[in-house]
């Protein structure tokens, strides 16, 4: 058998439907959706890991830092791939790998095993999340993009927002493994449903060695930072061993941007990376993925400690996604048309700031928080599809699975950040008291504004 094998054209009866299009998204959705329910749920079963395992959370929060290194590692890598074999292609592959993977999970004798476990899931979840955005905007007219990547991020949120529920009625009731083995239906469900719906790739980039160093650089630099202050939130590692991981990754990053310069097929290519509104994009991508994924980690802890149960805090922290979900599918429509995307980028990183603010004022409080969580998911909503479309905007079509790769690297190096960042100011600051989570929400608030500036001198 030839591989790569060649891509499966559409029935002819979807091909030709006038709703093709959005059919073609709706498939990407699924995927969209059971990332981020994943990713969700994760978060909320910590505490639950921490009691199983009798680990601290530095060691627990591994089991979504290792999958997300992973992803970030692979990413720009199955792009690639992707664009030279077929987005199709390694699109439903990667479905396959992730729901096999998610079975391997819930079946994890130990706290190392699953992050094991969780490492092979995220090879799976790379291959998706590389092609998702370029699926999207080969599928759907050039007018109609920003729309079709804001129902991309609504299925997001809606995973984000039912993730929290759904996770905390299922460990509640039946333990934490099946928040993995949910997974496993959804996935069959996506490869059939992309096998007949989604389009074979138009437009291929030219073939050519695979840049094995830089994937590697990369994950040393991305490993050795996120290590570091692991180390210094609570592993209880030596000094000297803290060092050791920041000089590493330092130097790793170092080695990466001098053989990117002189790969003949860079992992990430310096002329795209060094393109204004891409790199702007990406910088846009990492804040509001931090913004987005520290809250999923710091709720959770905060209430909890407050004494309220684990469905009734997953309820609080469902309104951050729920207002995501909302503005991203209206936004759109609902802002005026004369907007390019920069001004929305601008108004809401400025809105996901002033949620942040808020929710400091009450960060115990169970109403007033979700209101304020709301705010600041309202914000995201309208900043990430806007940022994701000037990006893909400003590439190439025959390289819109690398450009879709680069804005999921940047949100993976987004949300583990997100995830260390709250883990070692909550550590810093004693514990997740009300004290500690203003603190905590302090730091998310100047993420936000951060992004506020990667709109700031673009020119869409």
């Amino acid at each position: 058998m030839p591989w790569p094998p060649s891509e499966r054209p559409r029935p002819a009866r979807v091909r030709e439907h006038p709703y093709a299009p959005w059919l073609a998204v709706a498939a990407v959705c699924i995927g969209a959706f059971m990332g981020q329910l994943d990713a969700s749920i994760v978060t909320l079963v910590f505490p639950a890991l921490q009691r199983e395992f009798h680990a601290p959370l530095a060691a627990v929060q591994w089991v979504a830092l290792a999958y997300l290194l992973t992803i970030v590692a692979l990413l720009a890598g199955a792009g690639r791939l992707a664009d030279v074999w077929g987005r199709k292609l390694v699109y439903l592959s990667g479905f396959v790998v992730f729901a096999a993977a998610s079975a391997m999970c819930g079946f994890a004798p130990s706290l190392p095993v699953l992050v094991a476990c969780r490492v092979v899931q995220a090879v799976g979840a790379a291959m998706l999340q590389a092609n998702s955005v370029a699926l999207v905007v080969m599928s759907v007219p050039r007018h109609r993009q920003r729309a079709a990547l804001g129902v991309q991020a609504a299925a997001q949120s809606l995973g984000l927002a039912l993730g929290p529920l759904v996770g905390g009625v299922i460990v509640s009731l039946v333990g934490w493994r099946w928040v993995f083995w949910i997974n496993v239906p959804v996935g069959v469900v996506a490869v059939l449903a992309g096998h007949y719906l989604l389009p074979r790739s138009r437009e291929r980039a030219q073939g050519g060695g695979f840049d094995v160093a830089g994937l590697v650089l990369l994950a040393c630099a991305a490993s050795g930072l996120l290590l570091a202050l692991s180390a210094v939130a609570g592993l209880r590692w030596p000094l000297w061993t803290v060092g050791a991981l920041l000089a590493a990754a330092v130097a790793s990053a170092l080695l990466l941007r001098w053989r990117e310069a002189r790969a003949s097929v860079p992992l990430l290519h310096p002329a795209m990376t060094r393109h204004p509104v891409v790199a702007r994009g990406l910088g846009g991508a990492l804040c509001g993925y931090l913004v987005l994924f520290g809250p999923l980690v710091l709720v959770p802890q905060v209430l909890l400690a407050a004494g309220l149960s684990e469905p009734h805090a997953g309820l609080v922290l469902s309104a951050l996604p729920a207002g995501f979900a909302v503005t991203a599918l209206t936004s759109d429509l609902a802002l005026p048309r004369r907007w390019g995307n920069r001004p929305r980028c601008l108004t809401g990183a400025l809105t996901a700031a002033a949620g942040t603010g808020l929710a400091a004022v009450a960060p115990t409080e169970p109403l007033p928080l979700a209101a304020c969580l709301a705010v600041l998911g309202a914000g995201l909503g309208m900043f990430v599809p806007a940022n994701n479309a000037a990006v893909m905007a400003a590439v190439p079509a025959r390289v819109s699975a690398t450009a879709g790769g680069l804005i999921n690297m940047a949100r993976g190096i987004g949300t583990a950040l997100g995830i260390t960042t709250v883990t070692l100011v909550l550590f810093a600051a004693g514990g997740p008291d009300a004290a500690g989570a203003r603190l905590t929400l302090a730091v998310l608030g100047c993420a936000a504004l951060a992004g506020a500036l990667t709109a700031i001198g673009r020119d869409t």
